[in-house]
């Protein structure tokens, strides 16, 4: 195994996932550092001027992390993909008339031949949450750059989420409804969900054999 990767929209319970996985697998973590990024706070004061740098430098930091992966020598987990940035948040920046049409062709395209040279996970983990549980969750925990997030954009990225999913097909795809199943506190659900996966990366170790 390479790495497992946790997929899934704002307040879909990805940190607790991962943070779940470390303790049953051993895994190196890759976090998504938006803090990091230096066009951020423009990008929340002007989205259209400062959308294009700030998803170039999401997508080039994805990249550094996806090919420090590759070079471990242990198996990890990264939060959220290189492929649900540019398939599901930059589109979503585009339709809403924040890219340019000149701008987010130049990024797929930048987009495309990265992707093509990076190995699949060996499997995406993503986790579906209901509106209502997402905006429980971002409520809860607080965080200042997310108070603004509303219904309407939750549900639009929940949607490309679900279209993204239906055309991928590099790699195995696990589904947890986690409005339903509570990994962090239920110890049957948890163990339903090691089981699950555990199942998932034996079989695609049988498949590559």
């Amino acid at each position: 195994m390479r790495f497992i990767a946790v997929a899934g929209s704002i307040g879909a319970g990805k940190s607790s996932l991962i943070t779940f996985l470390l303790g049953h697998f051993g895994l190196v973590p890759f976090y998504e550092k938006n803090d990091e990024n230096p066009f951020l706070e423009d990008f929340y004061r002007d989205m259209k001027t400062f959308a294009f740098s700030a998803q170039v430098y999401f997508l080039a930091r994805k990249f550094q992390a996806h090919q420090e992966i590759r070079r471990l020598k242990r198996p990890a987990v990264m939060d959220r993909t290189i492929y649900e940035d540019a398939e599901i948040f930059a589109l979503n920046l585009h339709r809403r008339g924040f890219m340019s049409d000149r701008e987010f062709e130049t990024y797929s395209v930048l987009y495309r031949t990265i992707s093509l040279s990076l190995p699949p996970p060996d499997l995406i983990v993503y986790l579906r949450a209901s509106v209502r549980t997402q905006k429980k969750r971002i409520r809860l925990r607080g965080r200042p750059m997310e108070k603004a997030i509303d219904t309407p954009y939750l549900q639009r990225i929940n949607k490309l989420y679900r279209s993204w999913l239906e055309r991928w097909d590099r790699c195995p795809v696990m589904s947890i409804d986690t409005d339903r199943l509570d990994f962090v506190a239920d110890l049957v659900h948890q163990a339903d969900v090691l089981s699950e996966i555990k199942g998932h990366l034996s079989a695609k170790r049988k498949r590559s054999a």
